[in-house]
């Protein structure tokens, strides 16, 4: 019925922009450099009771919003999908459907308003930032779909908006990913969090300073083959698989240590190329980037892994090589604590990375294939329970569109039946995860109009159930923090639809309900 609901929405909403071609262009323009020549225009108040206001923001969309479904007149919750234009970009950002919303914005926002919420989608403009929080405030939860380094091209600055976030979520509101859930289950170190999990390795290390890096790879790199990975880095673009060319492997962990002068045979996963180094040149290149004592590297990046610290997200995670990566990774696709799908990624023959882009084959299965039936009792019923308090997330729902991908752990020989049925986490991912199924909506250099209608109806039946399932997912989280209310909560909440329901009868004025509206947050 939705999925009906949406066509019938896109097709009328589409025939309203036509008739209104004013739509496409804008009455107002934000100057700045980062949305310079792009005309966006102002939206009407809101006329409709039940939503936010938001006509103090910007509106980006070049018309209106195509394929959404019509609001609930009452929702039970009001949501809001957060975005960003970025306008010294091609299209506004490589996400970009012509409309200026993300190419998976639609089916996410419908699945939240199927599920009886209301969900606005809403630009965030950097120059609008204190515009936009308040207006954020009237919300139940905001879900922020704006890709790593989007609002820093925008002009703006992320740790703004993460602070910006998190003073949300001290009101009460649900921030869908939080800045912590994105940086504790995106950062590398989350290995080591999950370490002692099922679905970890217990000789997972991370480094944070020269010295431990220093001292800790010379350790664990005589005794058996690492995976070094920055923190950074992203397509597989800093993270080393490393073997010692002499193969002179201690039998116990900390027998010896590599000198100096060993040799390393490396190969880099964003492309699979390879290169030699002694294990001197290599601390050095991670620690102080391309310089004489480093020699020459190959590698696309510029080293410097650890540059700024702990805090600035400087950190290297060593972790033991498992041969059998060659045989490929799997990914769960998850929503919440439910697998929607699984994929094997297997690179081209002789390499190692299955990055996009790689020449690697992808393989889909039911989140029930039984090729992976103890992966799944291992994540799903025995590690997720605990999964957000391993990595220091105690109150932290699990995100509602997010990733995990897995390397078969047994030890054997490539190719060779395994001994053992272990698989461990290789990478988590939270950040504004994409339907792939929506792909077609999104513009290139040979789709620069491509939008909603672009989606195949087969693909766009299944982005439209994985949307549905999120919206049931967010109601979930909001129903049951609700009941988590204290008796202390619950009574601030009761005195702000009070105020409310008195400014809206005209018992008080909008001055005097906000004045003790602000009281009530008084600290």
């Amino acid at each position: 019925m939705a999925f009906r609901s949406a066509f019938r929405a896109a097709r009328s909403g589409l025939r309203y922009a036509a008739s209104r071609p004013a739509l496409a262009t804008a009455a107002t323009t934000v100057t700045g450099s980062a949305v310079a020549g792009f005309a966006w225009a102002k939206p009407s108040a809101c006329q409709t009771s039940s939503l936010v206001d938001v006509s103090g923001l910007t509106k980006v969309a070049k018309t209106d919003d195509v394929g959404l479904l019509p609001q609930p007149t009452n929702p039970k919750y009001k949501t809001a999908l957060v975005q960003i234009y970025v306008g010294s970009q091609p299209f506004g950002g490589s996400d970009k459907s012509a409309s200026g919303h993300r190419y998976d914005s639609i089916p996410i926002a419908n699945g939240m308003i199927a599920s009886g919420m209301s969900c606005q989608l809403v630009h965030y403009v950097p120059e609008e930032h204190d515009a936009f929080i308040k207006a954020m405030e009237g919300f139940d939860a905001i879900i922020v779909r704006c890709n790593p380094g989007q609002i820093n091209a925008a002009g703006g600055g992320q740790m703004k908006f993460d602070d910006a976030m998190r003073g949300l979520q001290k009101k009460g509101k649900q921030v869908w990913p939080s800045p912590d859930v994105m940086t504790n289950m995106g950062a590398k170190d989350a290995l080591c969090k999950i370490a002692d999990l099922s679905i970890g390795l217990p000789d997972t290390l991370a480094y944070y300073s020269p010295e431990e890096f220093a001292a800790g790879f010379k350790k664990t790199m005589a005794f058996q083959p690492r995976v070094i990975k920055q923190n950074r880095g992203s397509s597989g673009e800093g993270i080393w698989i490393i073997k010692l060319k002499s193969g002179n492997y201690c039998k116990n962990f900390g027998d010896r240590l590599c000198s100096d002068d060993e040799v390393l045979e490396m190969m880099e996963a964003c492309d699979n190329h390879s290169e030699t180094h002694t294990v001197a040149e290599f601390i050095e290149f991670c620690v102080n980037g391309r310089n004489e004592k480093s020699g020459k590297w190959d590698t696309i990046g510029t080293g410097k892994y650890l540059e700024g610290g702990k805090a600035a997200g400087g950190q290297l995670v060593d972790q033991r090589f498992c041969p059998r990566i060659v045989e490929g990774e799997v990914r769960m696709n998850m929503i919440g604590d439910t697998c929607t799908g699984i994929i094997h990624k297997k690179p081209k023959a002789g390499g190692i990375s299955a990055v996009g882009g790689t020449g690697s084959v992808y393989t889909f299965y039911t989140p029930d294939a039984p090729e992976f039936k103890q992966l799944s009792e291992d994540f799903l019923k025995t590690s997720i329970p605990t999964l957000m308090q391993s990595l220091e997330l105690p109150s932290e729902p699990l995100p509602l569109w997010w990733t995990a991908d897995f390397i078969n752990a047994d030890p054997g020989k490539p190719g060779t039946p395994c001994t053992i049925d272990k698989w461990i986490v290789g990478e988590f991912n939270c950040s504004c995860v994409g339907i792939s199924k929506c792909l077609p909506a999104y513009c290139k250099a040979d789709t620069p109009n491509a939008s909603f209608f672009d989606i195949p109806v087969k693909d766009l039946m299944e982005a439209t159930y994985l949307g549905n399932m999120m919206g049931q997912k967010a109601l979930e989280i909001l129903d049951s923090q609700g009941a988590k209310l204290s008796p202390g909560a619950a009574k601030v909440l009761t005195r702000i639809e009070a105020l409310r329901g008195a400014a809206k009868a005209g018992v008080l004025s909008s001055e005097e309900a906000g004045s003790m509206l602000d009281k009530l947050f008084d600290v």
